[in-house]
């Protein structure tokens, strides 16, 4: 059977975009790549720049399905999948639940303590008088870090108490809580999961303090390795412990976990994100074509996860 032909299955496929999130512009990005992917393999797919009201596009379009590449809050946080379901329309990636907790990284660090699995030592910042509560507890240098954004938007590294308030101010400006994390010296790793199975890991390495956004997404001296360096035993334990970190929270259909291996070995969960990037710089991309999946055949598989 064709690709034209089994393209049919999907039927009218809206390809969410944009938003109102501080990640807007990525997922424009993101997005119009998805939507080039999706053309090619003959899915009748229309690209929607989503505004303040994701819904309006929706309700007169006679979509089957939604090809979700909203990043940030309104499209990964579970309100736009809570929207879908009401509406009875199908979406890529993972559901209300699994949604909201990835997107409060907070939470996600609960649920991870409770299932007994790795991440890093925190402590929610309220006021200025927990900065000094959490020089005590956590010393320096710590990761500040605003609880529901990505990309990481918002994040700053602070060396001492003054850097801790200015990292603190700056975080704030987002319009949620706010946390600071132990610093981890080691490796950072990220590993994409696709309909269960984890791909290929890649190693991060930058000349940047941290993996930030214009590491991320503009600079060209960030270096991603792919195979990542490590024996295959040890990769296959990692992206055990990823795929639980996953299973813990419900993420569904595709997704991507940050974690870190400090010097000892010890790895520490980070974040996950269940509406990865798919620029030209992103992961989930990369890893895809280390297993020999390309753009086109990725974006395939993870519309089939909606059926």
């Amino acid at each position: 059977m064709s690709e034209s032909v089994d393209a049919a299955k999907f039927g009218r496929v809206a390809v969410m975009m944009g938003g109102i999130s501080a990640e807007r512009e990525v997922s424009l990005k993101s997005g119009n790549a998805v939507l080039q992917g999706l053309l090619a393999r003959g899915v009748n797919a229309i690209g929607i720049d989503v505004g303040i009201n994701p819904l309006d596009p929706l309700l007169n379009g006679h979509y089957d399905r939604v090809f979700n590449i909203m990043h940030g809050r309104g499209g990964e946080d579970g309100v736009l999948q809570g929207a879908l379901e009401a509406l009875g329309i199908p979406y890529t990636g993972s559901g209300v639940l699994a949604s909201a907790l990835s997107m409060d990284k907070l939470r996600t660090k609960l649920c991870w303590m409770g299932a007994g699995l790795p991440t890093p030592r925190w402590m929610l910042l309220e006021s200025a008088a927990d900065l000094d509560r959490c020089a005590a507890a956590l010393g320096f240098p710590v990761i500040v870090k605003p609880s529901e954004e990505g990309s990481s938007i918002g994040m700053s590294r602070a060396e001492n108490r003054q850097e801790l308030e200015k990292s603190w101010q700056q975080a704030s400006q987002f319009n949620c809580r706010v946390f600071a994390e132990s610093w981890i010296t080691g490796k950072e790793y990220t590993a994409a999961v696709l309909r269960g199975q984890a791909l290929p890991m890649i190693r991060l390495e930058t000349p940047h303090v941290f993996y930030d956004y214009d590491a991320k997404y503009r600079a060209e001296s960030t270096r991603y390795h792919c195979p990542c360096g490590l024996p295959a035993e040890r990769e296959a334990q990692l992206q055990e412990l990823v795929l639980k970190a996953c299973e813990c929270i419900g993420v569904e259909g595709w997704g991507r976990v940050d974690l870190l291996v400090d010097e000892s070995g010890q790895p520490w969960l980070i974040e996950v994100n269940t509406v990865p990037g798919m620029t030209d710089h992103s992961l989930v991309p990369m890893a895809a074509r280390s297993a020999g999946i390309d753009f086109d055949e990725l974006v395939w598989r993870i519309l089939e996860s909606s059926l």
